[in-house]
């Protein structure tokens, strides 16, 4: 059948209205925590429950979703030192990375176990951006300032040296008019109702205040807590998001502070991020109790108060 003018005019026309369509739509970040698999010690103390299926399906679901970039925020995996403990992780991260999904991270406490300087030196050789004195990523006008919490590993010039890059970059940042949003994230989270682990006064005192007073900066994010909660401080979002295959951990059954998703607490997940125009929307990837792949569970906006 042959197209004539008109018909060959309001194809071309169609395909390039499809074209600018893909092109105006944000791109997706997705962020997970705590990936790693289970150590035998912890095994004594917490329920298993497929814990490396549930890590290898997260990357899987990544990997079909198709983010523009994946942030993992510490205990990439249980022993940073070991080599072995790397090779799940390094064949999910080839995976991602050959689809052209940049992969970055920062520190947990696992990967500094026993060994931190060879730790440190895994991480780092699968990681070549991160920095142990915080760095910056930026997807679209999202800015990603990823920071390291593990104070006790870290020397008193390094901690010094930290404070005063998270200082100056989001200031920077606030006045850079390319950055529309800010997400702030390190390992260890501010506020949590675990009773496995308890609540980081040090990461609550040094990287609180500035998100708090930046108006960009929307969305703090953690792990360190096997779970999903959320805290709104000061009017500002702060979610905790270990679920990316360590052992599920028991929450106090009297908060210690209000988790406003109380009512939501699937067992693995991770985050999507996409930014809106003035908004960004924040989506929870839960894997279904029985295994049979991942949906959307809770989902919210943030904006500039």
């Amino acid at each position: 059948m042959k197209l004539n003018f008109f018909s060959c005019l309001f194809v071309f026309c169609l395909f390039a209205g499809c074209a600018v369509f893909a092109q105006d739509k944000s791109p997706v970040i997705a962020f997970t925590s705590d990936t790693q698999e289970p150590m035998w010690i912890e095994e004594l103390l917490l329920k298993s429950n497929q814990n490396q299926k549930a890590t290898a399906m997260i990357f899987k679901d990544v990997l079909a979703t198709h983010p523009a970039a994946l942030f993992i925020l510490g205990d990439v995996v249980s022993m940073g030192y070991k080599n072995k403990k790397w090779t799940k992780i390094d064949a999910y991260i080839k995976q991602l990375t050959q689809k052209h999904i940049s992969v970055y991270a920062t520190l947990g406490n696992h990967e500094l176990m026993f060994n931190a300087a060879k730790g440190e030196q895994n991480f780092q050789t699968r990681f070549p951006m991160h920095n142990h004195a915080g760095y910056l990523e930026t997807v679209d006008s999202v800015a990603v300032v990823l920071l390291n919490s593990n104070f006790s590993k870290m020397s008193d010039s390094i901690i010094v040296k930290q404070d005063k890059w998270y200082l100056a970059t989001i200031n920077k940042l606030n006045h850079d008019p390319a950055i529309k949003f800010i997400i702030v994230g390190c390992h260890h989270s501010p506020f949590t109702n675990s009773s496995i682990v308890s609540p980081n006064l040090t990461v609550r005192q040094k990287f609180v205040p500035a998100f708090i007073s930046s108006k960009k900066c929307v969305l703090f994010l953690s792990g360190h807590s096997h779970n999903f909660e959320q805290f709104n401080i000061q009017g500002k979002s702060f979610l905790v998001i270990g679920g990316g295959g360590g052992l599920h951990q028991p929450l106090y059954a009297t908060e210690v502070s209000h988790d406003i998703a109380a009512k939501y607490k699937p067992m693995f997940h991770y985050l999507q991020v996409q930014r809106d125009h003035d908004s960004l929307n924040v989506t929870s990837r839960e894997l279904a109790k029985d295994f049979s792949g991942f949906k959307n569970g809770l989902s919210f906006k943030v904006a500039i108060n």
